[in-house]
C-alpha cells in the first residue's frame, strides 16, 4: 500500500505530523477524522499532488504555484517599510492583505496573519507555505527573529530576490530570441518538406527528366519524413518524456548540470550564473547571522545546479572539521581559480561577506556583457543557419529546372 505523509491538527490545536500507510486518501482521511484531528495537509510520499483542507484540489501547490519572485520581493520590501515604521508584525500581515491584488498571494498572506495572531512566530507560519518562500528566506527570517532586527533582514531580503530576478530575466532573454527562431525555422522547413516538395516532386517525375543528386536526396528525406510523420512526431514527444524524466533523477540531473556547464556557447554563461548565485546566496544568509553550516545547506539546496550542489554540500564535512572554504573549493574544477583565491583573502581578513559580494557583483556584470555578446552572435549564426538549410531547399528545387532550361536551349 502506498505511504502517505499528514500534517494535522490536535483537540488542542497543536500541529501533529506523521507517516501512514493507507489504501488511498480517502481512507486515511477517515482514519484520521475518526481519531479526532483536523487535516491540513496529506500527500502520498515520492508524489506532488497535494490534499489540503479548503484551498481546492491542489491545495497549496496551487495556490503558491503562480506566485513569481516579484510578488515575493514588493512583499519583503513593503512588509520591511511597515515593520521599521514601527507597526506591529501582526497589523502589518493585516495592511498587506488588503494592498496585495493577487488572489493566490492574499490567501497565503491570510493565512500567515492567522498563525501569527494564534502564537506562532512568523518563520513558524511561513514553513508551512515552504512551495512559496523558500528554505533561504524562511532561515533569514529566523535570523531577523532571532536578533531583533527583522526589518532590515527583510530589506536585504528584497534587495536579494531583486538581484536574483534581474539574473533570471538576463538568462531568459539570452535564451528566447535562438529558441523562438529556432522553433520558426524547423516549422518552417518541416512545413516545405511535407507539403512543398511533393508538389514539386509530382512535376519532375511527369517531366521524366533524371534529375540531380541534392535533388533526389531532397525528395527522398521528403518522402520518408512525410511517409512517417506521425512516427517522428510520437517518438519525438516520447524521446522527450523520457530525457525529461531521467532529467529529473539524481544522476541523470547530475550528468545534465555537468553538461550544461561544458555547452560552447552557453556554458560560460550558466558557470558564471551559477558563481554568482552561489556567492550573492551565502554572503546574504552569513551577513544575516545563519549560522556557516545551515547556511551552506541552503546554498547548496538553491545553487540550481547539481553539480555545484554536490560541491557546496561536500563542503560542510570540511567545514565540521574546522577548515576553511577556499582549501576543499581549490580542489575542484568547477568554480574559477579567481574566484577561490578571493574566497581565502575573504576568510583571512574576516570580510568573507564583502568578498563574495564583490565575486557576485563582478559575475553580474560579466553576465551582462555576455549575454549582450551571445546576442550578437546568435543572430548571424541563426541566419547563416537559415540560410543554409532553406536556401539548399530551395536551390536543389531548381537546379532540375535550370537543367531543363539549358537542355532546350
Amino acid at each position: 500500500m502506498p505511504q502517505f505523509e499528514y500534517l494535522v491538527k490536535d483537540a488542542k490545536g497543536h500541529d501533529q505530523t506523521g507517516v501512514e500507510e493507507a489504501r488511498d486518501t480517502e481512507a486515511l482521511v477517515e482514519n484520521l477524522r475518526r481519531q479526532g484531528y483536523l487535516i491540513v495537509r496529506i500527500h502520498e510520499v515520492g508524489e506532488r499532488k497535494i490534499f489540503s483542507r479548503g484551498t481546492g484540489k491542489s491545495g497549496i501547490r496551487a495556490m503558491g504555484g503562480r506566485i513569481k519572485i516579484d510578488d515575493l520581493v514588493v512583499f519583503s520590501r513593503q512588509l520591511s517599510t511597515l515593520v521599521g515604521a514601527g507597526i506591529p508584525l501582526l497589523e502589518s500581515l493585516a495592511i498587506l492583505v488588503d494592498q496585495t491584488e493577487k488572489a493566490q498571494f492574499k490567501k497565503i498572506i491570510r493565512l500567515l496573519h492567522d498563525d501569527v495572531r494564534n502564537g506562532k512566530s512568523f518563520s513558524e507560519a511561513l514553513e508551512k507555505h515552504a512551495k512559496v518562500f523558500s528554505l533561504l528566506f524562511i532561515h533569514m527570517v529566523r535570523a531577523g527573529e532571532s536578533s531583533g532586527n527583522l526589518e532590515e533582514i527583510l530589506d536585504r531580503l528584497a534587495n536579494y530576490l531583486e538581484k536574483t530576478s534581474a539574473l533570471q530575466k538576463k538568462i531568459r532573454s539570452a535564451l528566447t530570441y535562438p529558441a523562438v527562431v529556432s522553433a520558426m525555422a524547423l516549422i518552417i522547413t518541416t512545413g516545405m518538406l511535407t507539403f512543398v516538395i511533393p508538389k514539386f516532386a509530382e512535376i519532375f517525375y511527369s517531366i521524366n527528366a533524371p534529375l540531380p543528386t541534392p535533388t533526389l536526396i531532397l525528395i527522398a528525406v521528403s518522402n520518408f519524413i512525410k511517409a512517417n510523420f506521425f512516427f517522428i512526431c510520437g517518438g519525438s514527444a516520447v524521446l522527450s518524456f523520457v530525457f525529461d524524466r531521467w532529467r529529473r533523477t539524481k544522476s541523470g540531473r547530475f550528468v545534465w548540470d555537468s553538461l550544461k556547464l561544458k555547452f560552447i556557447i552557453f556554458g560560460p554563461l550558466f558557470l558564471k550564473v551559477a558563481v554568482s548565485k552561489f556567492c550573492r546566496t551565502l554572503a546574504t544568509l552569513v551577513k544575516s547571522g545563519v549560522p556557516i553550516l545551515s547556511s551552506l545547506e541552503i546554498v547548496g539546496h538553491t545553487s540550481g545546479n547539481a553539480r555545484l550542489e554536490q560541491l557546496i554540500l561536500g563542503l560542510r564535512t570540511s567545514v565540521t572539521k574546522g577548515e576553511g572554504l577556499a582549501g576543499p573549493l581549490s580542489k575542484s574544477p568547477v568554480l574559477p581559480p579567481m574566484v577561490v583565491r578571493m574566497i581565502a583573502v575573504g576568510e583571512e581578513t574576516g570580510e568573507l561577506e564583502k568578498m563574495l559580494i564583490k565575486i557576485a557583483d563582478f559575475y553580474d556584470a560579466q553576465v551582462d556583457s555576455l549575454v549582450s555578446s551571445l546576442t550578437s552572435l546568435i543572430e548571424p549564426l541563426v541566419i547563416a543557419f537559415l540560410g543554409i538549410v532553406i536556401g539548399g531547399i530551395v536551390v536543389s528545387m531548381f537546379l532540375p529546372i535550370l537543367t531543363l532550361t539549358q537542355a532546350i536551349h
